[in-house]
């Protein structure tokens, strides 16, 4: 297959999963309108329903780029490790630590929590249109991650509300600091993850129509650093 053929398929199936994560998430949202609970607030307060949002919109962006026949640049590149580390963690704590809880039918929580997240992360292995990331950016995944827990905080502490039980004022402050630690020490760990898959292999960079050269060594080396 042509380097634009392969960019073409990439793209078409970013956009198809992107747009499937997003009506997915609009359904069950849907569902919680019909039975009287439609608070936004709620319902995009869950880690799961924020980070599908982010990657539905990312894998779009992404694969809007590859049908316009144009590369990935650095930046989208890196919202896509992103979105690849953050569904690592929702798919890692769901199905080892709290399976089969939540409201949402059992397809939905299937779809959002094993699918989405292998989906993505085998996109991340098997594309080739992503760079090696230069590990003193790997900062860039706790931002996100804090400003949530940091709002869900002072949502559990004004109005009682939480979206993840081990998020309760009332477990006491140890229980809630060992929990934020563990979460972000998860959100590295995962990070850690998609930076390492980021080298794993030949760096290949599609460019449309043609097979642009190769990069030199000093290139994927100044990437790398």
């Amino acid at each position: 297959m042509s380097s634009s053929r392969a960019s073409q398929a990439i793209g078409t199936a970013r956009v198809a999963v992107g747009a499937l994560a997003i009506g997915i998430l609009a359904y069950a949202y849907a569902l919680r309108i019909a039975v009287g609970d439609s608070n936004p607030f709620d319902y995009f307060g869950y880690f799961t329903n924020q980070t599908t949002l982010f990657t539905g919109v990312v894998l779009i962006l992404a694969g809007v780029t590859n049908l316009r026949g144009r590369p990935l640049r650095g930046g989208l590149v890196l919202l896509r490790a992103m979105a690849a580390t953050y569904l690592v963690v929702v798919g890692v704590i769901y199905n080892v630590l709290v399976p089969g809880t939540g409201s949402a039918p059992p397809w939905v929580s299937a779809a959002l929590h094993i699918a989405l997240p292998i989906l993505v992360l085998a996109d991340w292995i098997l594309a080739p249109d992503r760079r090696p990331l230069a590990w003193r950016m790997i900062w860039v995944v706790l931002p996100y991650p804090v400003l949530w827990l940091t709002v869900v905080l002072l949502r559990g502490v004004t109005d009682g509300w939480v979206p993840y039980g081990f998020l309760l004022p009332e477990r006491g402050i140890a229980s809630l600091w060992l929990h934020i630690v563990g979460l972000l020490c998860a959100m590295l760990a995962a990070a850690a993850l998609v930076w390492s898959l980021s080298r794993t292999r030949t760096v290949v960079y599609p460019s449309g129509g043609r097979s642009g050269p190769e990069p030199t060594r000093r290139q994927v080396m100044r990437d790398v650093q």
